[in-house]
């Protein structure tokens, strides 16, 4: 197979050096860094072993992170390719073992804007996400997919940022890549977060999602800027399937990919170090941090799915917010409190078991078995909730995200699927039952209080790759409110931090239509989990409200 891999932000390349000098703090405040570094201590990616995956462009060398425009120590990277320059546009093949390079510069390869501009984003000192990581492997393209992905050698990275595009393929081809990667992935318990191509609804494009943010294990990211997506869009072409799985700001894939590789690396040293429970093993496994960021994401204003399809084409999930993600991991691991079995493709309402899970934000990871052979049946892992506060009568929120790879060396996957239901009167609330997909999500944004059956459910018989599946699964049931008070000679306006992702706007009056701005509005801080705003009790502007989502 002979491919072409190029960076995935080619125009921003092209058009004014394509990357600015550090990420902007707007970025941090964007994705809910700035607000985790407030309300949690030294949470910046320390500990944790990165790649960082570059193509030049054709036989040019140029892939290299230069450490001093990232702001870290040179001592900080290892720069990995399997032949020195100059690279061959295309490679078919098998090549010696790859040479490495632990000083800058060197033989292997030559600085890169593109790679530079990624660095910034994923681990730059300061202005990035994961500005601690231990580790920075950075790899020329070729070399990692032919050496380490193709022919499946142990990788020693946790996370894997690929911002580059191996462009339109053939199905054949794609499926290809996709497998390549999920296996590795299984083989190295390694997360890959790849981008999934550009100009999906510019200029009139249609461009369907590429390798490698195609693969069934990795987080394929999308770019999300003024109410649009700027990536190229889903479903996969192979048999269909959601991707991007998720966003994150900015108007080129390459810069939203490694805010979504930081974060991930941000989530696996706080699961490391005990921030979700004791079990950091499950903390830390790839679906539990897929799962996690997915969960957290804030839903664009016109963001859709439907049941067969649980991501929206153009934004995944939704837009990235690690402070979301952090707050469900800290809520910590709780498991199922009952597991049912029942004939294939039989009626599975809830049962009416007493226990209840004891967080409304949460995680868990565990496994579902049903029947292969000779005994075939379904089977459900039912977690039960309590959605209620001392409000009453309050509407909640309600998200959940379900994922499990798909098994190393295997073409298919499991059929998993997620159901909520209303215990009050056995009726189905909403569900994520796709056929093809290895996520699924369920997204409620107006939910009465009651108690509701979340169900993880597993389809049985003689063609299931296998009876047992591991899957995480992370879930968040919210209500927001704001309050106004007076305070001194000023008025105060708070609102819960968690969940974050909400913009304060204000009008004169309520006659319709009202007119709601933000611009008019003091700068919000935080103080004992509260956002809160100081008014002057003259402020011409008497009506508040939030809004979700603040980009």
């Amino acid at each position: 197979m002979n491919l072409l891999i190029r960076p995935a932000a080619t125009l921003a390349i092209l058009v004014a050096g394509g990357f600015v000098a550090s990420a902007p703090a707007q970025y941090l405040d964007q994705i809910g860094m700035t607000t985790l570094q407030v309300m949690t201590a030294n949470l910046n990616g320390t500990g944790v072993t990165v790649g960082q995956v570059e193509a030049g462009y054709g036989s040019a060398p140029n892939w290299q992170v230069n450490p001093s425009l990232a702001g870290q120590p040179t001592n900080l990277f290892t720069w990995i390719a399997e032949t020195a320059p100059p690279y061959p546009a295309t490679i078919s093949g098998y090549f010696p073992s790859p040479l490495t390079a632990n000083a800058f510069t060197n033989s292997l390869g030559v600085e890169s804007i593109h790679a530079n501009g990624v660095g910034t984003f994923f681990y730059g000192n300061p202005g990035g996400v994961a500005t601690n990581v231990v580790h920075v492997n950075n790899y020329e393209a070729f070399t990692f997919y032919y050496h380490y992905v193709y022919y499946n050698n142990t990788l020693t990275d946790r996370i894997v940022n690929q911002s580059f595009s191996f462009g339109s393929q053939t199905i054949a081809n794609q499926q290809l890549l996709d497998s390549k990667y999920d296996n590795s992935s299984v083989h190295n318990k390694t997360l890959f977060v790849s981008a999934v191509n550009n100009y999906g609804n510019l200029y009139g494009s249609t461009t369907n999602v590429c390798a490698p943010g195609t693969s069934y294990n990795c987080v394929g990211v999308g770019a999300y800027k003024n109410g649009s997506s700027y990536n190229s869009l889903g479903p996969t072409t192979d048999n269909g399937r959601c991707k991007p799985d998720i966003s994150a700001v900015s108007d080129v894939t390459s810069d939203s990919t490694p805010q979504v590789a930081g974060a991930a690396a941000v989530l696996m040293q706080a699961g490391f170090r005990g921030d979700g429970g004791s079990d950091t093993t499950s903390a830390v496994d790839m679906r539990t941090i897929k799962t996690l960021l997915l969960n957290g994401a804030v839903k664009p204003v016109d963001w859709t799915n439907n049941a067969p399809s649980p991501l929206d084409y153009r934004y995944g999930a939704g837009v990235l917010n690690v402070f979301n993600s952090y707050e469900q991991l800290a809520g910590g691991k709780h498991g199922f409190i009952l597991n049912t079995t029942y004939a294939l493709g039989g009626a599975h309402p809830p049962t009416g078991a007493s226990g209840t899970v004891g967080v409304l934000s949460g995680w868990d990871f565990n496994t579902n078995s049903s029947g292969k052979s000779p005994s075939q049946f379904d089977s459900v892992n039912h977690y039960y909730f309590n959605v209620t506060n001392d409000m009453g009568a309050s509407v909640f929120s309600a998200s959940a995200t379900l994922v499990w790879n798909r098994q190393q060396n295997q073409s298919a996957i499991n059929n998993l699927d997620m159901f909520l239901y209303d215990c009050a009167n056995s009726n189905l609330v909403m569900c994520s039952t796709s056929l093809v997909d290895n996520v699924e999500h369920i997204y409620l944004p107006q939910l009465a209080s009651g108690r509701y059956d979340l169900q993880v459910w597993k389809a049985g018989g003689s063609t299931i790759v296998s009876a047992a599946e591991p899957y995480a699964l992370a879930w968040a049931f919210t209500t927001q409110s704001l309050n106004i008070a007076a305070l001194e000679t000023n008025v105060a306006l708070t609102w819960p931090v968690y969940p974050a992702g909400f913009l304060v706007e204000s009008t004169t009056n309520l006659t319709a239509p009202a007119v709601w701005v933000a611009n008019n509005l003091p700068t919000s801080g935080i103080t004992n989990s509260s956002n809160y705003l100081w008014l002057n009790p003259t402020n011409a502007n008497q009506f508040f409200r939030l809004r979700q989502p603040n980009f």
